[in-house]
């Protein structure tokens, strides 16, 4: 319903007490002070019994960990969403993170790049089941940089036998 607004005395959409939306919103709207579920804070409800900062936190965390991710590897979006679809070792598609094959943060080329679920992302940069990942990564078709840390975690293994 079209009415003149009693503040602003523009015509526009009466929304209540004979105010346009605009000026109900400035001057009589409050919002709902209540105590966060998460925080345990007194704040402005933002939805679902959350304040705002832990709405964000709550439900848009992977949004914004994917766009740290990509702006911190210089990827296009379209990229990232590739590589991060599944992890290549086992599938796996919850939660998918970016793994450098030449262990080179700089080195941001889609080559050097493949998504590992955090099981294998961790194997992967510890020193004990790096090699047991490597020879994974290598059968599915890989190139992996020579290391010479590597080669010798693979002698060591067959010397002490």
């Amino acid at each position: 319903m079209i009415k003149i607004c009693a503040n602003c005395g523009e015509q526009k959409e009466h929304h209540a007490k004979n105010l346009c939306y605009s000026c109900y919103k400035k001057l009589n709207w409050q919002p709902k002070i209540k105590i966060c579920k998460r925080c345990k804070k007194k704040r402005a409800i933002h939805a679902k019994g959350l304040c705002a900062s832990c709405y964000n936190y709550v439900f848009h965390l992977d949004k914004n960990r994917a766009y740290n991710q990509r702006k911190s590897n210089n990827i296009d979006l379209k990229t990232y969403r590739k590589i991060t679809e599944k992890c290549v070792i086992c599938g796996f598609d919850k939660v998918v993170d970016i793994h450098h094959l030449d262990f080179n943060k700089k080195n941001n080329s889609s080559d050097n790049l493949i998504g590992l679920c955090p099981n294998h992302h961790r194997m992967a940069n510890n020193y004990n089941h790096k090699y047991e990942i490597f020879q994974e990564l290598q059968k599915l078709g890989y190139i992996l940089p020579l290391n010479i840390k590597i080669e010798f975690h693979k002698n060591k293994g067959s010397a002490i036998i």
